[in-house]
Parts: structure tokens; sequence; C-alpha cells
């Protein structure tokens, strides 16, 4: 009886290691898989893009190329997460910056936060580096434009199903007079739903 027990054991135990085995599938970056309705990288791309192509076919840039004679320089300034979760609001700035820049018609300018490994680069430069690779302090560029924003979420859940709401605003201020050159808003809908577990 007890070795009958013992082998019951052992085969349980290999039944529990085998539906425990965690698998893991590369997938393409650009491949979208929602597992949990929650914000992720394919909304935070797409967001960014979105928004990017609408602020650049808005009035306020052809304004300011045909007046100045150049492509704007932008800065990106707080993007606040005031969703009900957690959001690597860094991420969603870097998709900003780099949509905004591989667009080819507007400059970025380095945030308060790069600045700073930059101009302490700057300074080590004045004392070490040969006289004609050396940066002058002084010469840096100013932004033109300052963009902020916020991303919210609404949820509603009841008995294992969820929707989620997401929006995103930006707005685009004018570094000169403070005025907004351009208000965007895009928005997310997601129904999720759990036949086992609720929320």
């Amino acid at each position: 009886m007890r070795e009958k027990t013992g082998w019951l054991l052992a085969l349980m135990l290999v039944l529990l290691l085998v539906s425990c085995s965690t698998k893991v599938e590369r997938m393409e970056t650009g491949e979208v898989k929602d597992l949990s309705g929650r914000w992720n990288d394919s909304d935070s791309q797409m967001v960014s893009e979105a928004m990017v192509q609408d602020a650049l076919n808005r009035p306020w840039l052809p304004e300011f190329t045909a007046r100045f004679g150049k492509k704007p320089d932008v800065i990106v300034g707080t993007i606040r997460n005031r969703s009900s979760e957690h959001i690597a609001t860094e991420v969603f700035v870097k998709d900003l910056e780099r949509a905004l820049i591989n667009s080819g018609r507007a400059n970025f300018v380095a945030s308060s936060e790069e600045r700073g490994g930059v101009r302490a680069e700057r300074l080590d430069q004045d004392l070490n580096a040969a006289p004609e690779t050396r940066k002058a302090p002084g010469m840096e560029a100013g932004a033109d434009f300052m963009l902020i924003g916020a991303i919210n979420s609404i949820i509603d859940q009841e008995k294992g199903k969820k929707v989620v709401f997401y929006q995103v605003d930006l707005e685009l201020v004018d570094m000169r007079n403070n005025r907004k050159v351009w208000l965007g808003t895009k928005k997310i809908k997601k129904f999720v739903s759990r036949s086992s577990f609720g929320f």
C-alpha cells in the first residue's frame, strides 16, 4: 500500500511540474498581443505615432516655418499618468520623440535631465579635449515648443467583464508666449472578459 501511495505521489508531482512549466515564445516587436487589457507597448506606439502625425499636419508648423525659416525645436515636458494603473510614461515619451524626429519635420531638444549629463561632458572637454574638438558652452538650441499632456483612464467592470477606456491628451505650447498651438486627443477602448476568475 505504501509503495502504491509513493508511486501515486510521484506521479502527481510529475504532473504538477509539467503543468507549471514555463514556455517562452519570441515575438516580433511590432506584433500586438493583449493579455491583460492594460496599457501596453502597442498602445504607446500607436498613440504616439497617431498624435505626432496629427500635430505635424496642423497649421502651427507651416506658420512657424514660414515665419522663422527653420524647423521648430521641440522638447517634451511632463506627461502625467492619471490613469488607474502603472504606466511607464518614459516609454511613451521616447515613442513621441522618435515619431517626431523620424518625421524629419521637427528637431528635438534634450530634456532637463539629459542636459545635465551633456553639460558635464562639455565642462570635461573644456579641460581635457584638444582645442579643435572642444564644444563651447552657451551654444545650446533653445526649444521653440514644449509638448505636455496626460494619460487618463476609466474602468467599468462587472462579473468578469471589464471595459477600459484610455484618453491621451497632449498640448503643444509656444515657448515665446505660452500659447497653445495644438491640442490632440487619442482614445483607446478595450473589452476584457474572464471566464473563470473575476477581476
